[in-house]
């Protein structure tokens, strides 16, 4: 049986600015085992970057506030402890590749340097050389000549960059990687080359990873188990065979899976999710996927509805009481 690595109770964030709160992630649980690999999908706005920040602790300062609940890694609880141990964590224990490789490299350090930066930040006691080697080592495990080290961020393609930010975050062979839409501004040739990659990587290191998309059909290829996320909250929780597989879905995952093309069907259009995501500053009462809902009944506009098992996964609907 495996360990458990991360365990998120009733998280609870909010983006406080002078206009306005936003109720950014609102009291999600979130479970990940030590080797395993969970997918967080969900439409832009739905609290996938923020539950990632906050596993980090790199919230911006004075604006994004926890309000409550834990994160407990590795037994540690995250949010107990102090910027110093979290520098600790960070980069080395639990690393994150950004959402957009093209602005998470520093133009005026050589490749090379970057990678360094970190095992010198996390291993003072590497020599030089040491260091160096490590790096060439680095760089031909995520299929780059080790001789391009030195070549600075903009001599290199969109997908060599995405490759330069795999490098960094896993060059300490960190326990959890996060994966903010790694393959968002990539081609789909140099998609599939890039997962593929993250895939043999994760499994050659050990590494679990959470991996944050809006991508079903990548998460299908990459994850052990999905959670759907809608308005801050998880909606839809389980293995990728039971929710890709089931019956009875939430009518949001219904609303992914429509977004979908299907290549054994002929249809002339998709189905896309009418409406809008919900402001998070004023969030609706009731579930919060009710305005947009097509089985909306009346009891959704009044009562947040809660989550029950459904053939081996959870669903917060209250189609399925």
């Amino acid at each position: 049986m495996r360990e458990q690595l991360l365990k998120i109770e009733d998280l609870w964030v909010h983006y406080k600015t002078d206009d306005a709160t936003n109720y950014a992630v609102n009291g999600i649980s979130l479970e990940l085992q030590a080797g395993e690999n969970i997918g967080l999908v969900g439409e832009t706005g739905a609290g996938k970057t923020t539950t990632a920040l906050s596993i980090l602790r790199l919230l911006p300062p004075k604006i994004g506030v926890i309000k409550q609940g834990k994160i407990l890694f590795d037994g540690q609880d995250i949010l107990k402890l102090t910027e110093s141990d979290m520098r600790t964590i960070r980069g080395n224990k639990i690393s994150m590749i950004f959402q957009d490789p093209m602005t998470s490299l520093n133009p005026v350090l050589t490749v090379g340097d970057q990678i360094a930066e970190v095992l010198i930040l996390h291993n003072e006691s590497d020599s030089s050389e040491g260091v160096q080697k490590r790096v060439d080592d680095i760089l031909r495990l995520v299929g780059i000549q080790a001789k391009r080290k030195n070549e600075y961020p903009h001599q290199l393609s969109g997908g060599m960059k995405q490759r330069i930010v795999i490098a960094i975050a896993i060059a300490c062979n960190p326990m959890l990687l996060i994966a903010d839409e790694p393959t968002t501004a990539l081609d789909v040739t140099i998609q599939a080359q890039v997962l593929e990659m993250m895939d043999n990587l994760k499994n050659t290191l050990n590494t679990s990873l959470l991996l944050i998309t809006h991508d079903l059909g990548i998460v299908a290829q990459m994850c052990d188990r999905v959670a759907i996320m809608y308005s801050g909250e998880i909606v839809e929780y389980g293995t990728v065979e039971d929710i890709y597989g089931a019956k009875e879905r939430h009518p949001y995952t219904d609303g992914l899976f429509g977004s979908i093309p299907d290549l054994v069907k002929e249809t002339k259009r998709l189905n896309p999710i009418g409406g809008q995501m919900t402001d998070p500053a004023n969030l609706p009462a009731g579930c919060k996927f009710h305005p947009r809902c097509p089985k909306c009944m009346e009891i959704c506009k009044t009562v947040q509805p809660k989550a029950i098992e459904i053939q081996g996964h959870q669903i917060k609907c209250h189609l399925y009481k």
